[in-house]
């Protein structure tokens, strides 16, 4: 453009001042009065200002001709690769020098063209002509962008994730439903993802090809092709975006696909989004910010215009499923779910804000706040959820041998999952009043249950108020099951194996951190008092059979009292191993605890019962001696019944 901006402005102002010269000439000859020398010198000056002008034309068409050219030249490069199917930058990086040397001149030409360097008509059709030139080399370089972006992409391999090892094997998160068992806990632990496997740039688009991208962009730019360029980025990266999160197994589903998934099918589903989610956002994205930083530093705000239109789209299929399930049924299995996703985004917050700062990202920002926001309320739904489920289960029939409930299970499990969360469940439920004050049916405000009151200033953490609430709901829940049980020895037998079962849960995990030893010390005296209940209940009036109330050791009386009294107590004892063989205690050391109580007194009461009364009764009346007895009472509690057909035998 130099030659066109110098020469014009020059060539104008000389015509302007020889045409102005002539016109004075001219007035001035018409002066009759002029001597013959001073019309000689006017006529001289004439006919040098009209060669000059001549010249000036000259010039005039010499400047179009090298103008028309320059233009030739460069119109036959760029053309030359109109018939070429081969691509520019595969032929070499001189044949890309020259190429983007051919458009900056084509570029220069029209705007001189442009600053009205030439008129008419054949100036107009050189400033066309210079146009469809560029236009033809901006189509190209397009392509060659594109080229360039899909053929160099840097393979995306998140092998290190390892996500089918864990999560496809078929293992589901029990539901209110069965009430789950042991088998809960393993199948609904936490995922993580360490934080140094997710925090590395890497190279999406191979290095060396980095900068020929970058000069392609800045030559659309300058053309004034920004628009086409910044869109043939982001076709091509998203798609590559696209492509990632296929790689990271993440499917495009609708809100009402999620909502019609069954719950195996989801948890799984879940499990692989917490995964992706780190992966997608600290390496992926973090690496595309790098790379639009790369091609279009010198753009102005080109980088983050491209970075979020590539973006957008994908970061809102990954909120969406998000979404969805913070909108459909908090049920309380989904609760460890709900978690999950709430602490993977809370802790992306900073990396997304990064990564979308301006109002261009805002959309996305936005978005993925308001679907935290909505995953917290989930998990707070979802917790009072839970309450309600363990609150309102109701059997119709008693729990078989007495021993520990489903659910008792299920909700202690649940709740050591919940001890991984603490912080997050404290600081989401700082400000929750929703804790009931509940009491199980036999404490009193002195005990520690005082503590589920809702008085936040005495130091107890949220989140050990909601867990304790729910263990009074349980409680409360266990005393109405066990009126199921006409026995009232078999009461206390099933409160006891569940009271237990709950304190060693707390006693035996990270839950004690949370409950605390007087809560535990409480609990152990519950489920002893239950023991000692059951002890009254059943062997009470049976013990009662051996007492020596007779006054007159030598009558026939006090003989026959005491034979009959004798063959009663062999009947209640036959029929409790009957019944209680086949109640069940699964805790060992409380089976062998209860045993050795409760032997010690039978024993003990047989032992003195028979050898005061053995010459009144005589020995063909007692079926089993002390031995004989211990050994039999070592057969309750197994769970399975058996029976004492032959005195003798076992």
């Amino acid at each position: 453009m130099g030659d066109c901006e110098s020469v014009a402005p020059q060539l104008e102002g000389e015509e302007n001042l020889i045409a102005a010269a002539k016109h004075i000439v001219r007035a001035l000859g018409s002066n009759k009065n002029l001597t013959k020398d001073v019309k000689k010198i006017l006529a001289d000056l004439g006919s040098q200002l009209s060669t000059m002008a001549t010249i000036d034309d000259e010039g005039v068409e010499g400047l179009k001709s090298g103008i028309e050219e320059r233009l030739s030249v460069v119109e036959e490069k760029i053309m030359s690769w109109e018939t070429d199917e081969s691509m520019i930058w595969d032929s070499g990086p001189d044949e890309a020098f020259e190429y983007l040397s051919a458009v900056d001149e084509a570029r220069k030409l029209i705007q001189g063209l442009e600053n009205r360097c030439l008129n008419g008509e054949d100036e107009k059709e050189l400033l066309h002509r210079a146009h469809d030139v560029l236009q033809l080399a901006m189509q190209r370089l397009e392509e060659e962008f594109k080229y360039l972006l899909v053929q160099h992409r840097q393979p995306f391999e998140p092998e290190h994730m390892s996500f089918r090892s864990s999560e496809d094997d078929g293992v589901e998160v029990g539901s209110m439903v069965s009430f789950g068992d042991e088998s809960f806990e393993e199948s609904a632990r936490r995922d993580s993802v360490s934080r140094t496997s997710e925090e590395c740039i890497i190279d999406l688009i191979n290095p060396d090809v980095v900068h020929d991208l970058k000069c392609i962009a800045n030559s659309m730019f300058m053309s004034n092709y920004d628009h086409e360029c910044r869109q043939a980025y982001v076709i091509v990266r998203k798609d590559a975006l696209d492509e990632c999160l296929f790689d990271l197994e993440i499917e495009k589903f609708s809100i009402e696909d999620v909502l019609k998934m069954e719950w195996g099918t989801l948890n799984s589903k879940i499990k692989r989004w917490v995964r992706a989610m780190k992966v997608f956002v600290r390496r992926y994205l973090a690496s595309e910010k790098w790379l639009c930083d790369q091609i279009f530093s010198e753009l102005g705000s080109a980088n983050f215009v491209c970075f979020v239109e590539a973006a957008k789209a994908p970061m809102l299929q990954l909120l969406n499923f998000a979404e969805a399930l913070s909108i459909g049924p908090h049920q309380p299995e989904k609760l460890v779910r709900f978690l999950d996703m709430y602490e993977v985004l809370a802790d992306l917050l900073l990396d997304i804000d990064a990564l979308f700062p301006d109002e261009a990202g805002s959309s996305v920002k936005v978005e993925y706040h308001e679907v935290l926001k909505r995953l917290a309320d989930s998990v707070r739904a979802t917790l009072v959820e839970f309450k309600n489920a363990v609150a309102t289960n109701t059997s119709t029939n008693p729990f078989a041998g007495g021993g520990i409930h489903h659910l008792t299970r299920y909700v202690m499990n649940y709740l050591r999952l919940l001890v991984d969360y603490k912080d997050t469940l404290n600081l989401l439920l700082k400000n929750d009043r929703s804790v009931p004050v509940l009491l199980s049916p036999d404490s009193s405000p002195s005990t520690e249950d005082e503590s589920t009151s809702n008085d936040f200033s005495g130091g107890v953490s949220a989140m050990t108020l909601h867990l304790q609430s729910l263990t009074s709901i349980l409680e409360a829940n266990l005393h109405e099951k066990s009126k199921l049980y006409r026995d009232a020895s078999l009461q206390h037998f099933f409160l006891m194996n569940n009271i237990h079962y709950m304190a060693q849960k707390v006693k035996n995990s990270e839950l004690r951190v949370i409950f605390g030893d007087k809560w535990i010390r409480k609990h152990n005296w519950k489920f002893q008092q239950h023991a000692m209940d059951y002890e009254r209940a059943t062997w009470s009036t049976i013990l009662s059979f051996l007492k020596d109330e007779s006054n007159s050791s030598n009558s026939s009386i006090s003989r026959t009292l005491l034979k009959e009294r004798l063959r009663s107590f062999y009947v209640a004892f036959e029929e409790v191993y009957r019944t209680q063989t086949a109640w069940l205690i699964p805790d060992v050391q409380l089976r062998e605890d209860l045993r050795i109580s409760t032997s010690l007194k039978v024993i003990q009461a047989y032992r003195t019962f028979v050898g005061r009364q053995m010459y009144l009764i005589g020995e063909k009346h007692i079926r089993y001696n002390a031995e004989e007895m211990q050994d039999y009472l070592l057969d309750l509690f197994e769970g399975s019944q058996k029976s004492l057909h032959n005195p003798h035998r076992r």
